[in-house]
């Protein structure tokens, strides 16, 4: 029993944050500053900020969307604070950026936040505006590295031209299959952001490793991806909830439920499962939000069931469930607005086709399938992990 516990100890995922004895040498002398949030935790949930306190010359904390401790609602603003002493300063409020008089005192400037997997999310926009920062004031730029937990995979579109905003800055796929170290390797180059930027490498994980087999704790990115099903779900219906559609938002299953109080819930479960999608089955449900679309109306809906992550394709799932609503429902109002030009599921998706029902599934899909091709050669000098 011993030895079979010291080989998965052996095989176990060991994050950047974990290893930071051995790149001691980077801190040695510095003061240094962490962008962090509640994922920032180790194997055993003890947070970067109190590892880092004990090991360099920590002299403030840096918080993103949602704030430090995950509790803050998406959009809201995040104030300044302290924690245990430490100044924190917000990176969603005010500034999204590290100003200048904000990095006056640091030489470092390093982040440990766990990702999603999904490019319409804040948490590596935040890193890019802090490494546009750094490089602006000559500070050093450290990614404690940590798993994609959708692994390794590129799919959906590549965010266009003219579809750029802070839930998506950068031409990569919607799957984006990059860990937050790859992803700031690739954009610091290909961006020419020239941030003095190193990476903290994870040991032992590979790009198709599921979180699931990673051995790490979940700890919820934002107040509505409570789980690592959250985060696989997330990058199928979060284009769904920019429509006037119900994702489960005020509810237990955020991003797991997709309804309205006018859908027929049994034609839409009966047309999603007779495309016989991969690794997914949808049953009719229905369900009340607390907050959010629909607030306290009895929705009408499904439940998506992922059972095989490796097989199950978000992106496709998300765009056939956009499509059977355009086709079943052409008297509503499905697309709200921007309070800008545009609609919100352009952003989110990073192009427009989806809306446009002359052009068929097929053809995206496959225009897709040409762009996954194309990004994963271009990205390939920027990946710290072996496929196996």
């Amino acid at each position: 029993m011993q030895k079979a516990e010291a080989k998965s100890n052996k095989d176990m995922v060991v994050l950047g944050i974990e290893r930071i004895d051995d790149y001691a040498k980077i801190f040695a002398g510095k003061r240094v500053g962490l962008i962090t949030n509640q994922t920032g935790v180790d194997h055993n949930l003890k947070s970067s900020v109190d590892l880092l306190r004990t090991k360099v010359q920590l002299q403030a904390v840096f918080v993103p969307e949602h704030g430090l401790f995950g509790a803050a609602t998406a959009g809201d603003d995040v104030k300044n604070d302290k924690y245990e002493g430490i100044e924190v300063r917000s990176l969603y409020g005010d500034t999204k950026r590290p100003t200048k008089d904000m990095l006056a005192d640091i030489d470092v400037l390093a982040f440990d936040i766990q990702d999603v997997g999904t490019r319409h999310y804040t948490y590596v926009s935040t890193m890019a505006y802090a490494m546009e920062a750094c490089a602006k004031e000559g500070k050093k730029f450290i990614v404690f590295d940590r798993p994609n937990p959708l692994g390794g995979n590129y799919e959906g579109p590549t965010l266009k031209n003219g579809f750029e905003s802070f839930i998506g800055l950068y031409n990569v796929p919607l799957r984006h299959g990059l860990t937050v170290g790859e992803y700031a390797r690739f954009i610091n180059k290909e961006y020419q952001i020239g941030a003095d930027l190193a990476v903290i490498p994870m040991k032992n994980w590979t790009r198709e490793m599921l979180f699931e087999k990673t051995g790490l704790p979940w700890i919820a990115t934002s107040p509505n991806i409570p789980t690592e099903t959250s985060a696989f779900c997330y990058a199928a219906t979060g284009i769904v909830g920019d429509m006037n559609i119900s994702v489960g938002i005020g509810t237990t299953k955020p991003f797991e439920y997709v309804g309205a109080p006018w859908l027929d819930k049994m034609d839409f479960a009966a047309k999603l499962n007779s495309l016989q999608m991969p690794g997914v089955i949808f049953r009719p449900i229905a369900f009340m939000p607390n907050y959010g679309m629909y607030a306290g109306e009895l929705c009408q809906g499904v439940q998506m069931h992922i059972t095989d992550k490796r097989s199950f394709q978000p992106a496709h799932v998300g765009a056939q469930m956009v499509r059977i609503l355009m086709k079943d429902y052409p008297q509503k109002d499905l697309f709200p607005k921007r309070s800008s030009d545009g609609f919100k599921i352009d952003i989110a998706l990073g192009e427009s086709s989806l809306r446009y029902a002359e052009i068929p599934l097929e053809d995206i899909f496959n225009r897709w399938d040409r762009e996954n091709t194309y990004f994963a050669e271009k990205v390939q000098p920027y990946l710290l992990y072996p496929l196996k």
